[in-house]
């Protein structure tokens, strides 16, 4: 059973583009969306 948060595909694809389209930090990224750096790794 999956526990975890699902992402809408529009939120995956906004926050990969930040980090690679914009080039922001992974880290920064991930805490202004209030999610894990490992959930924007993965």
């Amino acid at each position: 059973m999956n526990k975890g948060i699902r992402f809408t595909d529009e939120f995956k694809r906004d926050a990969v583009a930040q980090v690679v389209e914009r080039r922001f930090a992974v880290s920064e990224v991930a805490e202004r969306l209030g999610i894990s750096t490992k959930s924007l790794y993965t």
